[in-house]
Parts: structure tokens; sequence; C-alpha cells
């Protein structure tokens, strides 16, 4: 079993053999999630690209930047 020591600044140095099976790197985000039981669970905060695929629309009609300057004149912008 791995364990850990909290500094006074509530930081952990994470086990190698933790990182490694975790698959984590510097600058790596984790997730802390805890369950109904009160038992606390550590996941990477990470999603492969293809979990992304189709959260954005495609884009709509293109709009020239006179357009957009006009727009933004028109709501009381300054040119």
């Amino acid at each position: 079993m791995a364990t850990a020591t909290v500094t006074s600044k509530g930081q952990v140095t994470i086990p190698k053999e933790i990182r490694n099976y975790l698959k984590l790197r510097t600058g790596g985000r984790l997730e802390f999630l805890v369950d109904p039981q009160g038992n606390v669970r550590i996941a990477p905060a990470t999603a492969e690209v293809r979990v992304l695929k189709g959260m954005i629309s495609p884009a709509g009609k293109a709009v020239s930047l006179e357009d957009m300057q006009a727009a933004i004149e028109q709501e009381g912008g300054r040119p």
C-alpha cells in the first residue's frame, strides 16, 4: 500500500507507483470523487480526444470583418 504525507500547505506527493498506474505526468490534473459511503477516489482528469468529437456544432454562415464591425457599431460600440 502506498502512503503519503500532507504538508502544512495541504500538498501531497503522489507515490511513483501510483503516478505510473494513473499514467500521470508533470502538470497532470486529478479529480477527487467522494462516494455515498464517504470513500474518496482519485482519478486522472483527462479524456481521450475521441470523447470530444461532436461537442462543437459545425460553423454556421461565415461573417466578414465588415459585417462584424457594422454589427458592433449598430449595437453602440465605438468604431
